[in-house]
Parts: C-alpha cells; sequence; structure tokens
C-alpha cells in the first residue's frame, strides 16, 4: 500500500482564450463572461467511494465535503487502467490505454507528446505543473518491470511483502468502530486471475479481523491526510482572493483495495481499485449536484480545453464533463454525449492476463486475454455492490451483449496479443542485456523466496514461454 501523493496543476487564464467550441463534436457549453483560471488536484491510491459512501462515518473528509456542496461530484467515476503511469497516460492524453499503449508504470506518453495542458498554452494560459506526474514514465524498479513482462509465464510466484501496518491512532480523523471487515470469497472459489493476484501479493495466508482493520484504519487515515491537503490549496486559493475565479477538480489515478477482495494495492476492475473520485467546483459550475452519469479520466482533456473554450481535438477517447455539470447553456442541441459506456484496461504485474472492463449503468462485464482462455466476469452492482457472484454464466444474452459492445470498442484479443509480444520482446532485451547471469538476478528480485526453492524449474518455465511466444502462429 502507497502513500497518497498529491499533485497539482495549475493554469491561469492571463489572456483570453481563443473564441467558444460550440457546435464541436463533444459538445462545448462554455459560456463565461471571463476566461476562469483552472487548478486540477490529483492524488494517488483514493477510492472514490469514499467521496459518497461511507464517508463520514469511517473517515472525515471536510473539504471533499466542501467541494461537494459548492459543486458537482460524479458518482461513477473510474480510471481507464488501475495503475499510476498508464491512468496518468490517459488523463493526460484524453485517450484509452490501448491508443497510447502505456502498458505499465514505465511506459507511459511520449515526453514530446502535446498534452491538454499544452495545448491551454498556446491559447494563452500558463500552466504549472507540482508533485507526482507520472505520466510519461513512474521510474518504477527492474523488479517491477521484470515482472510485468514475465506475467505471462506459467508459473506463480509471491512478489510482495505482506501488508503491516503499526496504527498511530487519530479518533478525531477515522472511526475505527465503523470500519468494515469485507467478504472474502474461500481460495477455493476464486476467479483464476483474483487468485494470481491475492498470491503475488502475498495475501492468500491467514489474516485476523484485527491485522484487516489496522490495514484499512491505516489507508483511510492517509485518505484524511490528502482531504488535508486538499484542503491547504482549497485556503490558499480563498486567501488569494482566486477561488471566485477559479475551478477546481479533485481526482485520483485509481484506488485502492485496501484488503477488498483479499488484496491491497490497486491493479484489478473492482469498485475499490477502479472507482476514482471526481470532483469539480466553481464560477459556472452547478452546486451540490451529484451526477450518476458513468464517466472516465479520459474526460479530463477535453474538459479542460472546454472550460478555456478551445476547440476540441476529434480524435479523443473522452467528452467534455461540461454538459453535466455547467450552468451555462448553448442553444444547440448536443447529439453527441458522453455515451453510457466507459471502458478501462489493465496490462501490468500481479495480473497474469490483460483485463478489460466496461461498466455501464447497472452492470460491470470484465474480459480477460483473448476473450476464450479465461472466463470472464459480470456483476450487477445494483444488487451485489461488493462483487462477490460472477453472474457470467447465469446471464449469457447480457454476457454476450455486453463483450459484443467492448468488441465494438477495443478489439481486445488483438490488443492482447500486442501485449504478448511487447512483454516477451522487452524481456529478450533486458535478459541480453546481462548476459547469462539473469537467472542470477532474478534470484535477487522479489520474488527470491520462491525462486530459489527451484530455480531450474523457474528458468524453464521462461524458456517455454519464450519459445511458444516466438512462433509467429502462436502470437
Amino acid at each position: 500500500m502507497l502513500l497518497l501523493w498529491v499533485a497539482v496543476v495549475a493554469v491561469s487564464a492571463l489572456a483570453t482564450p481563443a473564441p467558444g467550441a460550440g457546435g464541436q463534436r463533444r459538445g462545448a457549453v462554455q459560456a463565461w463572461p471571463d476566461a476562469p483560471n483552472v487548478v486540477l488536484v490529483v492524488s494517488d491510491s483514493f477510492d472514490g467511494r469514499l467521496t459518497f459512501y461511507p464517508g463520514s462515518q469511517v473517515v472525515k473528509l471536510p473539504f471533499i465535503n466542501f467541494m461537494k456542496e459548492h459543486g458537482t461530484s460524479f458518482l461513477n467515476a473510474y480510471t481507464n487502467s488501475p495503475i499510476c503511469c498508464p491512468s496518468r497516460a490517459a488523463m493526460w492524453s484524453g485517450l484509452f490505454t490501448h491508443l497510447t499503449e502505456s502498458w505499465n508504470n514505465f511506459k507511459g506518453l511520449d515526453p514530446n507528446y502535446t498534452t491538454w495542458m499544452d495545448v491551454m498554452e498556446k491559447h494563452g494560459y500558463r500552466t504549472q505543473k507540482f508533485g507526482k506526474l507520472d505520466y510519461t514514465s513512474g521510474h518504477h524498479s527492474i523488479s517491477n518491470r521484470v515482472e510485468a513482462w514475465t506475467r505471462d509465464v506459467a508459473f506463480l510466484l509471491r512478489q510482495e511483502g505482506r501488508p503491516m501496518v503499526n496504527l498511530v491512532p487519530k479518533k478525531t480523523k477515522v472511526s475505527y468502530d465503523a470500519i468494515k471487515i469485507p467478504k472474502w470469497s474461500p481460495l477455493s472459489e476464486m476467479h483464476p486471475i483474483d487468485y494470481y493476484s491475492s498470491y503475488t501479493k502475498n495475501c492468500t495466508g491467514k489474516f485476523t479481523e484485527k491485522e484487516i482493520k489496522d490495514i484499512r484504519a491505516f489507508y483511510y487515515a492517509m485518505c484524511a491526510e490528502t482531504d488535508a491537503m486538499l484542503g491547504e490549496i482549497i485556503l490558499a486559493l480563498h486567501q488569494l482572493d482566486l477561488l471566485q475565479k477559479t475551478i477546481v477538480i479533485y481526482t485520483s489515478d485509481h484506488g485502492e483495495l485496501a484488503m477488498e477482495h483479499r488484496q491491497f494495492y490497486k491493479m484489478s476492475m473492482y469498485e475499490a481499485s477502479a472507482h476514482v473520485p471526481l470532483l469539480i467546483m466553481g464560477p459556472g459550475i452547478k452546486t451540490n449536484l451529484q451526477v450518476s452519469n458513468v464517466v472516465s479520466l479520459v474526460d479530463i482533456y477535453p474538459t479542460m480545453l472546454d472550460i478555456a473554450g478551445i476547440p476540441l481535438p476529434q480524435n479523443l477517447s473522452g467528452y467534455s464533463l461540461l454538459p453535466l455539470s455547467s450552468m451555462f447553456k448553448n442553444e444547440q442541441k448536443f447529439n453527441n454525449l458522453h455515451p453510457p459506456w466507459i471502458l478501462s484496461e489493465f496490462h501490468g504485474c500481479n495480473v497474469n492476463a490483460s483485463a478489460y472492463m466496461l461498466r455501464t449503468n447497472r452492470w460491470k462485464y470484465i474480459a480477460y486475454s483473448d476473450g476464450a482462455s479465461v472466463l470472464p466476469q459480470l456483476f450487477d452492482l445494483s444488487s451485489d455492490p461488493d462483487e462477490l457472484t460472477n453472474i457470467a454464466t447465469k446471464f449469457p444474452e447480457v454476457t454476450s451483449s455486453l463483450d459484443q459492445k467492448l468488441r465494438s470498442i477495443i478489439n481486445y484479443p488483438q490488443v492482447s496479443a500486442s501485449v504478448h509480444r511487447y512483454n516477451k520482446e522487452q524481456f529478450i532485451k533486458w535478459k541480453q542485456s546481462i548476459g547469462q547471469n539473469y537467472s542470477d538476478v532474478i534470484a535477487n528480485l522479489r520474488w527470491h523466496q520462491d525462486w530459489l526453492k527451484e530455480p531450474r524449474k523457474y528458468e524453464n518455465a521462461i524458456d517455454q514461454w519464450l519459445k511458444i511466444h516466438s512462433d509467429p502462429e502462436n502470437i
């Protein structure tokens, strides 16, 4: 579990932006008499459900509540990839992960990629970035890279340390008694992808209720700290007499499982990992409004340009959120509002198959790999918010319909094959760079406890994987 980092992006309206973007395909509705400043605050690992449920029952979030009261809350906002760098690449590019090919935490956007910040600067805004951005590369360790590349290998190796915490209680921040112990499926009944993730995260052993509660309390305390940092930004804007002239957006790159589904970290399509906060307040934004439409982080790009009145590119994966949150109305009717679905995908470590989530108002459909070798998952979030019952086989017509819709958005078997090729190519380059000692190097990564027991077994598994995936007919 990682500390919650906060990144701040500020764009100041020093000059009048380009003329309004009325009539653009994504539907710009801006009509500000004066161009507003914009501050985007992005934290790491914040479960979006905390912004509306259970909220104050577990942790006090006064500044998030302030934003809810004075702005618009998106109740169903999602990451486009539940890991840092790919998620942020989607946010800064406005494009789905398979289009940016940001497959893992160290392969993001090209440093010269034109982000929405670059576009706003060209149209008269001054831009500043502070804190952890991570949309070009997360600069993660060799261990993390090798683990991501070799997730296709047919072996099971523990990777993470067991989550442990020592609590220093602050009863004013987190209500320990209100923390719920999440329900877990028995290990024997877990979906194979979930079991792999739980094992590699070292979570298949026994946990006491106190251990689980302490882990969750530690996470909620960090959420309270994040809220306090958000508050410092809001208070600074108020003290500088800028709050009434500034649109503030708060979101996160992904959530945190915090021991739901027998896991910590993210890297999962379950709600705790994929559901993110998204709140907007400022001039022209509706107050105390809760929007139930499904939206995602690729919508940040067109929203930022829409606020500035900049024409929107035609190739974006996202849609402006202003038609759902702005008080200003255009006479034009918009025929291309946000579709009733969002796409999220994951191709990194701790999951041994590429995962694709299609989220609609009621359903969450998750497909894996080529769509045939691993069974999909289907959850009815209206009746099963904890996502404990996979009903994919119970409702085959719904499963088939959602799979067809997913394939119309992304050819996911083809994307999975591309990621397979990328993983193999990157591993081979790394293997060649360290010569015949690569097994010794691997043995000193986080895998060492399992690898050193039977090194030839795992070396043979890698050799077999490279042989199979080197055959073009098997790619």
